[in-house]
């Protein structure tokens, strides 16, 4: 029987009454079709060089980028609450970057110092690292940039080197979020030939040319050194057929999993890819989704908290099996 035979057996008012259901609290939970758990929760975390250090993002209200000290510490706690991973985005020092992005692939950079620091204070917890170049190029693109344009098999060439250094420190999830043809394969086929057949990759696979990402850049240190836009890589926020196609190709591939991102701006691409494909699908709540809530509450126009978890049950209600998100450690707690 489809939803729509479903549908149309519905009786009539007064034999049907819908509000029945709803006219007590203790039976709006009973009857919920949807329900956010602490285990669909992943917390995106902003590292950076230092000791006992939090640096707040300006544009993001309540975020900051943590030296790996407090990582550890903010990881632990994350575990307690039960999130079931974190995942790791750095802001390099500006005298690291380079044309090539050279820094990314050096075994003992920011990121795989993290990943072996948490994987050794806090076992258990999933480690999930950004696989692209931005925070490491000196021109902010995602790939390697000759006359002007980013070129493509030579940034996966990249990307593959950068995804095995994650894995050699311990990483469980590389995520490549850089758009390039071809680079889950590529990178399946890597980690596959140097033993790495457990490593999962989850595929930034329908990430669009969106403007919803600029107080990431702040917090990354791309804003000011970004040169030119992402479009020719990134997906047309016109376009929904496309994005399955995209994912289709990531999971032939070898994904995992698959992200959409941004998030409430897409539902519609999350709906679609959960009903089209058996793997996971995930959801990123991206920074300028997070900080418009946070500054439309801290002026007194929305309830923040409400407004918060109504958007991360918008995700779930359409399908996502998990969801990045930066309230994730606030939303744990209000959860248990």
């Amino acid at each position: 029987m489809t939803s729509k035979d479903r549908i149309s057996t519905s009786g009539s008012f007064p034999a049907t009454r819908l509000r029945r259901t709803r006219m007590q609290g203790w039976c709006r939970d009973m009857v919920a079709e949807t329900r956010l758990h602490v285990s669909d929760l992943i917390w995106p975390v902003f590292i950076q060089e230092g000791k006992n250090t939090a640096t707040p993002i300006s544009s993001m209200p309540g975020v900051s980028s943590l030296t790996l000290d407090l990582l550890v510490a903010h990881a632990l706690h994350a575990k307690q609450l039960g999130i079931p991973a974190i995942a790791l985005f750095p802001r390099i020092d500006p005298a690291l970057k380079s044309p090539m992005g050279d820094e990314a692939l050096f075994p003992n950079n920011l990121v795989c110092r993290a990943i072996k620091a948490v994987k050794e204070s806090v076992p258990g917890i999933g480690i999930i690292a950004d696989v692209a170049l931005d925070p490491y190029t000196s021109h902010g693109q995602d790939g390697i940039v000759e006359d002007g344009k980013v070129i493509n098999d030579k940034t996966v060439e990249v990307l593959c080197k950068q995804a095995l250094a994650q894995a050699k420190a311990g990483c469980d999830i590389v995520a490549p979020s850089d758009m390039m043809d071809g680079r889950v394969g590529a990178i399946r086929q890597a980690l596959e030939k140097e033993g790495f057949h457990d490593t999962m990759i989850l595929a930034y696979s329908a990430k669009y040319a969106s403007s919803f990402y600029a107080p990431f850049r702040d917090a990354v240190g791309t804003a000011d050194t970004l040169k030119g836009d992402k479009k020719n890589y990134q997906m047309n926020p016109t376009n929904s057929a496309e994005a399955l196609r995209e994912i289709a190709l990531d999971i032939a591939e070898g994904a995992d999993m698959v992200m959409v991102k941004p998030g409430l701006p897409y539902l519609d691409i999350v709906r679609m890819a959960a009903e089209n494909f058996d793997v996971p699908v995930l959801a990123y709540q991206v920074s300028g989704e997070y900080s418009m809530i946070k500054a439309a509450a801290a002026n007194g126009w929305i309830d923040g908290d409400a407004v918060m978890m109504e958007s991360l049950l918008a995700f779930k209600r359409a399908g996502a099996r998990a969801i990045l998100t930066y309230a994730a450690l606030e939303i744990a707690e209000k959860l248990n």
